[in-house]
């Protein structure tokens, strides 16, 4: 619950401390005293948006903190799965720079405002006028409904399996729509891929086929000077090789008289050695080297189809060709097992959509077996707080698709006249039968919901009288399970709090600020009966403020 709350440099608020109780406390005060300036304050320390036109001193930055007692209400794992400092008096606080820049804290760890919010929404509710208009809205409708029925771990379940659902849907969409993309350009991709792989291209190839095409190409001018070389080497007649093998032998015949040269005999003999070896190379190039037009032809042949296909392809290498037919081997086996694959998650889809399924039918099941007793007890409520004719009926539609908060659609049906079939509530209901409705929907949601705190911003408007006083008891009721502030115009309802803060503005040297005090008993009187008489206070009020207050 809320214990205190530190407000400064905000909007007419200077600087304001209040402690807060168990119980029913009551904020009472003129209209623009400030009320809604509290509300404000408070949320942003609930995560709502920050905007520096609200500081009261434009050079200062704003603060606002509250402290929460939350022992009793189980959040330590909410705490430990976001990393936060959990202790049973956690302390919040909002800061708000004069530039607009805001800072949040849980416990002086800094925080973004999805994990303010987050927290905010599990200590307090609080509910302003304009949100009677959700009882309209069918998603808030299906909220009170699963509130009552405490499903809160049945719908956390569910949510997950249908995102797990929606995930699923999504991969089997996508990989389709792929599958029918990529199915239209398969037999391109066969095709492309089988041309190459008919080709039969090996790495090296083509530069060992332009390598033999050259040599068959210039077969005869090699010939000839194969043979002009032989010829010149060992041919009739004085060779060369003849003339060399001559030259060693007369080295070595005066080689001992050489004196410093004795190498050059063997030196010759290398000559000759290495000429001769020459010579018979030279031989055998000669006669295994053949003018060949069919293995031309081939080679021909075969290398305008690498050219052709290289050309095709754009690419300058053999190399590229063959990664591209790789690459459309990859392709074509892709496209083929897109239907294994479609299979496999067609399957998959089908065994989360079973799960979703019987999640749903049992989020149904719950709900509709508390639509009869609630039903009933929001029709006593209603009677209780006047509406001594209401009707009220829950109807449970099953819808087509699946939605993230199952099949169920709901409409909350109300009549306030006898003999008047219930209706849509948007269409029938008045602006203070929906407070008095709300006022009774969020009774039986306390008692469900665990929830700390509630604040109400005037739930009772529109009622007034002996009316007044039933709203004022079911508040009271509800103040006996959780903290309950409520910010009131009506006596009757004012005279049910165990505290009493009045809220009002005064003048000082240099503004107007709005302040906040807890008001003694005999102030709270004082109070009561001007609220009942206005700002003179008659001897009939202080009565009736009597009577009210049981003193």
């Amino acid at each position: 619950m809320l214990c205190n709350l530190v407000v400064e440099n905000y909007a007419l608020i200077s600087k304001l401390e209040i402690d807060f109780k168990k119980g029913l406390t009551i904020i009472t005060g003129e209209t623009g005293a400030g009320k809604s300036i509290l509300l404000g304050a408070l949320s942003l320390i609930l995560g709502k948006r920050a905007d520096a036109s609200a500081l009261y001193d434009k050079n200062k930055k704003c603060i606002v903190e509250g402290t929460f007692e939350i022992a009793q209400y189980g959040l330590q794992e909410f705490f430990q799965e976001r990393e936060l400092e959990y202790d049973d008096q956690t302390i919040i606080r909002r800061e708000v720079a004069a530039s607009g820049k805001s800072r949040a804290f849980i416990n002086d760890l800094p925080v973004n405002l999805e994990l303010l919010t987050d927290l905010g929404l599990r200590l307090i509710d609080i509910h302003s006028q304009h949100q009677n208009l959700n009882l309209a809205d069918n998603l808030f409708q299906l909220k009170i409904m699963d509130s009552y029925a405490r499903n809160q771990a049945l719908l956390s379940q569910y949510k997950q399996q249908y995102q797990q659902f929606r995930e699923v849907e999504k991969q089997y969409q996508q990989l389709s729509d792929e599958a029918t993309r990529s199915k239209a350009d398969l037999d391109y991709y066969q095709f492309q891929f089988n041309q190459l792989e008919e080709a039969k291209l090996v790495e090296g190839e083509q530069e060992e086929l332009e390598f033999e095409l050259e040599k068959l190409t210039h077969a005869e001018e090699i010939k000839t000077g194969l043979f002009t070389v032989a010829a010149s080497l060992q041919g009739d007649g004085e060779s060369a090789l003849q003339r060399v093998k001559d030259s060693a032998s007369v080295i070595n015949r005066i080689a001992k008289f050489l004196h410093g040269h004795e190498n050059l005999a063997s030196r010759m003999d290398s000559v000759y050695i290495e000429m001769k070896d020459i010579a018979r190379e030279v031989d055998l190039l000669n006669s295994q080297l053949t003018h060949d037009p069919d293995r031309q032809a081939y080679i021909n042949e075969r290398l305008a189809l690498i050219y052709n296909l290289e050309q095709k392809h754009h690419v300058g290498t053999l190399a590229e060709l063959i990664a591209i037919r790789d690459q459309l081997n990859d392709k074509v086996n892709t496209i083929n097992a897109y239907d294994f694959n479609l299979e496999a998650l067609s399957k998959r889809l089908a065994d989360e959509e079973k799960a979703l399924k019987e999640l749903a039918s049992a989020l149904t099941a719950a709900r509709e077996k508390v639509t009869a007793p609630f039903e009933k007890r929001i029709v006593e409520m209603l009677r209780e707080v006047g509406i001594p004719n209401a009707g009220f009926a829950i109807q449970l539609d099953t819808l087509e698709n699946f939605t993230q908060h199952g099949k169920d659609n709901i409409q909350f049906l109300f009549t306030a006249n006898k003999n008047m079939p219930p209706q849509n509530i948007a269409r029938i209901a008045s602006g203070g039968e929906l407070s008095r409705l709300m006022l009774c929907v969020k009774s039986l949601m306390s008692d469900a919901s665990g929830l700390p705190t509630i604040i109400f911003d005037e739930i009772d408007t529109g009622v007034s009288g002996e009316i007044a006083e039933r709203v004022g008891n079911i508040i009271n009721r509800m103040a006996g399970k959780m903290q309950i502030i409520n910010i009131t115009h009506l006596p009757q309802v004012a005279s049910k709090g165990e505290y009493h803060y009045l809220v009002y503005k005064t003048d000082e040297d240099k503004a107007t600020v709005t302040r906040m005090k807890l008001l003694t008993p005999e102030e709270r009187h004082l109070e009561i009966a001007k609220m009942l008489s206005g700002e003179e206070i008659t001897k009939a009020a202080l009565e009736n403020a009597r009577a009210l207050l049981g003193s």
